[in-house]
């Protein structure tokens, strides 16, 4: 029994000593073999260039091919800043909360993709700090037009839209329903489809008698026109201030880094000005970073992308304004549009930000540049560096619609009806009524949204009494609401006022009805 004790407390004693020599031996790896190592790979290495990281998430569109240039990396390598860019597949709602766990510092969003994506959040983490582009034909909506020959031919039950959902396609789709008279669209109008090539496989094998209209971006949009029988029904360079791509920067880092965010969009403006002036320009810099695409699909792609420019982005910040703005709509009314076509195709059942559209974006960032005389062609205050001079480059407009003559008005290509409730005359006459009134300024700010279309206001009376005095009466109503629209902004040449035959006797006969039009592409 002895020897059994004595011979389990030496196997006791032999275990102590083994677990001794193993924290000895890692201590002696920790206190002296470890700090050696360090201070070897100190002695022998270098400090970075670097001083700061800034992380910017996006997918892969066309239109970002800017941030992922090495004239960006460039630019911002002399700020010692490190770009980082984080790829996903266009989830706006993981974006959002990427931004909102502090896992990126910036992103991209369209302006409706960052208002659903923050509806849906319950808040916005992340506020608007920079224009990037703004489509301009790079998406459409296309149809057959043995189908559909104009966008009221959609005005059916059987109806349908197909696209690719949480994307500029369906928001453009949602442009159509919102500002088009189609209240038998039925409930069930979205079609969905895995991409635009995925919407084009769908009209290569459609029957063209039916009621479908497809919505692609480019280079599908150019597949698709390519195809006999097909029509642009309404692209993206016939609306303004709708499709627009923005960067965003995370609020506590906007506030803390104000610097950091000032030199990513100085180094973006300054790349985006490089482009703009290399031999290759966009198209070069498109097909670079997407080698599938051919010389032709880049230049379709380019040709539909507006990249805007610095004086651009002061003007929709509202930092400039009268004739040095343009046309251009301010960040602020862009949103209220934005929002009111959400609110009323029904992605949203509220408006998430209660009208207090300014609290997304932060001009203070480009006004200090404006206050500066910031220049995209000038380098950093480097002794020998960009010493470039001279204005800014202009605002671009939408082209003056120029006065058509009646030949022209006769050949006009009907696009559709406005959705427009029902304009109220006083009985018998051609006086509005005070609630139409706000029904045609409403009217006004649609046109603003279509700057490329013109407008055709036809006047309608019962078929009650004498002809000819209702179609006077016709006439009449249709020029009293083309006085309105004048004096609300509406140039003359873009508007025809003219009179329906009476053919109904029922009260809504008594209205106006207003036909959008376009010159045949």
């Amino acid at each position: 029994m002895s020897e059994d004790k004595g011979s389990s407390k030496g196997c006791i004693v032999a275990v102590v000593w083994l677990v001794i020599l193993v924290i000895a031996a890692v201590a002696y790896r920790i206190l002296v073999t470890d700090p050696n190592e360090e201070q070897l790979h100190s002695d022998t290495g270098s400090d970075s260039r670097y001083t700061h990281e800034v992380k910017i998430q996006a997918d892969l569109f066309s239109g970002y091919a800017v941030l992922r240039s090495e004239e960006m990396k460039k630019n911002l390598r002399l700020d010692q800043i490190r770009l980082t860019m984080v790829e996903d597949e266009a989830d706006y709602d993981a974006r959002l909360r990427a931004l909102e766990d502090g896992d990126v510092e910036m992103a991209v969003f369209t302006i409706d993709s960052l208002i659903m994506a923050g509806a849906k959040l319950g808040r916005f983490p992340a506020s608007i700090v920079m224009v990037i582009d703004e489509t301009k034909g790079a998406d459409a909506v296309l149809a057959y037009e043995e189908g559909v020959k104009t966008v009221q031919d959609l005005n059916s039950s059987d109806a349908g839209f197909i696209l690719t959902p949480s994307s500029p396609s369906e928001f453009l789709a949602r442009v159509v329903k919102s500002h088009f008279n189609l209240p038998d669209l039925g409930r069930d109008w979205i079609i969905e489809a895995n991409g635009s090539e995925a919407v084009l496989k769908h009209m290569k094998n459609a029957a063209r008698s039916d009621k479908r209209a497809y919505v692609m971006w480019e280079p599908h949009v150019s597949q698709a026109k390519a195809l006999p029988g097909v029509k642009v029904l309404l692209d993206s360079s016939r609306i303004k201030g709708l499709i627009v791509d923005v960067l965003v920067a995370r609020r506590e880092y906007l506030r803390d880094h104000p610097d950091k965010v000032r030199a990513v969009i100085e180094a973006y403006s300054r790349a985006a000005y490089h482009y703009q002036n290399d031999a290759n320009g966009f198209a070069g810099l498109v097909r670079s970073d997407d080698p599938s695409l051919s010389g032709d699909e880049a230049k379709a792609v380019v040709d539909g992308i507006q990249w805007k420019n610095t004086l651009e982005n002061y003007a929709h910040f509202g930092l400039v304004g009268g004739a040095a703005a343009g046309d251009l709509l301010t960040m602020e009314d862009m949103i209220n549009n934005i929002t009111d076509i959400l609110l009323k195709t029904q992605a949203l059942d509220k408006d998430p930000l209660s009208g207090q559209y300014t609290s997304l974006y932060f001009d203070r960032v480009l006004s200090e540049m404006q206050t500066d005389n910031f220049h995209p062609a000038n380098a950093l205050a480097i002794d020998g560096l960009g010493q470039g001079t001279g204005d800014l480059q202009g605002v671009r407009t939408n082209a003056h619609l120029r006065k058509l003559s009646e030949s022209q008005w006769s050949s006009l290509r009907a696009v559709g009806d406005l959705d427009v409730q029902s304009i109220g005359f006083r009985r018998g006459s051609s006086a509005i009524s005070l609630s139409s009134e706000h029904e045609l300024r409403r009217l006004k700010k649609m046109l603003d949204n279509f700057p490329s279309f013109y407008l055709r206001i036809v006047g309608q009376a019962r078929a009650v009494g004498d002809p000819e005095a209702n179609k006077r009466l016709a006439e009449s109503r249709a020029q009293s609401v083309g006085e309105f629209l004048i004096k609300e902004g509406v140039p003359t040449e873009r508007m025809r006022t003219e009179a329906a035959s009476a053919g109904s006797t029922a009260g809504t006969a008594q209205s106006v009805r207003f036909e959008v039009g376009q010159v045949p592409f």
